[in-house]
Formats: structure tokens, C-alpha cells, sequence
């Protein structure tokens, strides 16, 4: 593996900005976590594919990054690269029959609010819900009940080494926070079928959302969001406040004392301090419920 050779080929010759050593803490919501061994922000469909050709050739580990709102990297960083999707990819437009198509560096904020503007509903479960449109499709975001898969007409994805494939929307199993899409296929493009609302009541709907949100969430201080996905029928910040663990520190970390289901960096927490109260809440759970807790959080740069 050569990343120095990797970074030769890539640096200047391709439409991305490319860079050695960056620090992932500065690209994740926890700001946590070491440098990246190299850095590449495509601009287009052609400076990916080459990106991933030199990758292969070098035999670089990489991993795709979307705004880092549920990963976790280790404090020693990653040896591989990180490739965040720019330019044409952050892209989108709305159809005359209300449909989006947004490539995956859209940030969901904004389709969330220019699809208010445009007066279109559909969107409402994905509002405050940090990251891009790519992680929101990979991960299959929303609320507990409405997700945004089924919103899905078709989608175009990159299967490294052989080019693009588009499926439809039906093709892909959608779930509460999962999906069937290879984690091997990249996510490029994908459009929604969105239906014309009224804009006061899309707005309405989506301030309701908002303010319970605020209210039982710790937005104020950097963390991941939800460590763990709820079990059927129950609650996973419940189940972690029940093992008296709410409030509980770890060095720099702490599990949150508004909501037991996010752990927060109140200033200087490490990776390892996050972890320590992942494995503590998980653990804890599991002993006196006998419930185990599936991690939401991504991990990288932690080995196997």
C-alpha cells in the first residue's frame, strides 16, 4: 500500500481537491478522532472514478464521508482515504411533477427547505436531521415510523471496477435505519416522488418537529446523535436511563443528561472515552435487560 504514490497521481491531476494528513476531527460532529493518511473532495463522476482506480491500484483502503454527523474515528485517525462527494454531486433540481433529484453531497438541510419553498411535502420527517442526502439514503433517515426510502423512485449508484447501475426504488429493501444496498456500492443520485402541500402546514408541521427535537435532544454540544437504534417496541435511551447511567462521564465524554441515548463531547473527549460509554451502556442494558443494543455509530480507523 502507497499512499504517497497514490497521493502523486491524484494531487493536481484530477478535478478534486486532494490533500495528506487531514485531520478528521474537523469533519465529523463529534470533533473527535485523528488524520485521514490521505483526502480526496471529488468534483465530478470522472475525478471519482479515477480516484478509486489509483485506490485500487495503490491498494489503499477507502471509505466515503458525508458530513460526519454519525462517525466516530479513532484517535490514531485512518491509514486509508477519505473521499467526500463535491460539485456535481452536491447538486439538485425539482421536476414539474414535484419529483427531486439530488445528487449524494446534497446537504439535507437545504433540500429539506427548498423542497418547503417549493411547496412539496414528503420531506417533513427529515428535518434538523444533520448530514447529506447520500448518508440519509444509505442509512434510511427519518423518524422511527417514516423513513425516507419510501420515497425513493430510482437511484444510481457506483459499483467500484464496473461502472454505474441505476435501480428502482422497489428493488431496494427499506427499514428502520437500514437497507439493502451493498455497502460495496457507492451512492451517487437518486430522485423522490414528492406531492404538492400546502407550504403553511409543511412549515407547521416541520416547527413541531423542530421544537421536540430541541426539547429532548442535546443539539448545543457537539455528539453523533443516537448511539444505538431503538429495539421493537421500546426505547434504547430508556432502557440506558433505567441502568442509572445518565449523566455518566468518561474523561472528556459523557452520556447525556438530557437524552441517555446520546453520548456528548463536553470538551477534549477522546475516542476511547466514547467508546468506554458505549461498551458501559451496552453492557449495562444487557445485563439487566437482557436487550442488545445494536451501535448505530460508524466506526472508522479502529481496525477489525
Amino acid at each position: 500500500m502507497s499512499v504517497l504514490n497514490a497521493y502523486m497521481a491524484l494531487s493536481g491531476a484530477v478535478d478534486a481537491d486532494v490533500r495528506r494528513d487531514e485531520r478528521l476531527s474537523r469533519r465529523t460532529f463529534y470533533r473527535i478522532g485523528g488524520a485521514a493518511a490521505l483526502y480526496v473532495a471529488a468534483h465530478s463522476y470522472e475525478a471519482l472514478s479515477r480516484t478509486l482506480a489509483v485506490l485500487a491500484a495503490e491498494r489503499v483502503e477507502w471509505v466515503i464521508l458525508g458530513k460526519g454527523s454519525n462517525l466516530l474515528v479513532s484517535d490514531e485517525g485512518y491509514r486509508g482515504c477519505v473521499i467526500t462527494l463535491d460539485g456535481e454531486f452536491a447538486r439538485h433540481s425539482f421536476a414539474e411533477d414535484g419529483a427531486l433529484t439530488a445528487g449524494a453531497g446534497s446537504t439535507l438541510s437545504r433540500l429539506v427547505n427548498d423542497a418547503l419553498k417549493a411547496g412539496l411535502t414528503g420531506l417533513e420527517p427529515l428535518v434538523g436531521i444533520p448530514g447529506t442526502f447520500g448518508g440519509a439514503l444509505s442509512m434510511d433517515a427519518g423518524t422511527r415510523r417514516e423513513w425516507v426510502g419510501p420515497l425513493v423512485r430510482d437511484l444510481v449508484v457506483l459499483r467500484p471496477g464496473e461502472g454505474m447501475h441505476r435501480y428502482g426504488g422497489g428493488e431496494i429493501a427499506w427499514g428502520y435505519r437500514s437497507t439493502s444496498l451493498p455497502t460495496s456500492e457507492i451512492i451517487l443520485e437518486a430522485t423522490l416522488s414528492l406531492e404538492p402541500g400546502d407550504p403553511r402546514a409543511i412549515a407547521e408541521d416541520m416547527d413541531a418537529r423542530l421544537r421536540r427535537r430541541r426539547e429532548a435532544q442535546p443539539l448545543a454540544v457537539p455528539s453523533c446523535g443516537s448511539v444505538f437504534r431503538n429495539p421493537p417496541d421500546g426505547s434504547a435511551g430508556a432502557l440506558i436511563e433505567s441502568c442509572g447511567l445518565k449523566g455518566v462521564t468518561c474523561g472528556g465524554a459523557q452520556i447525556s443528561p438530557e437524552h441517555a441515548n446520546f453520548i456528548v463531547n463536553r470538551g477534549g473527549a477522546t475516542a476511547a472515552d466514547v467508546i468506554a460509554l458505549i461498551s458501559r451502556a451496552h453492557d449495562a442494558v444487557l445485563e439487566r435487560h437482557g436487550i442488545d443494543l445494536a451501535c448505530e455509530v460508524k466506526l472508522l480507523g479502529f481496525g477489525a
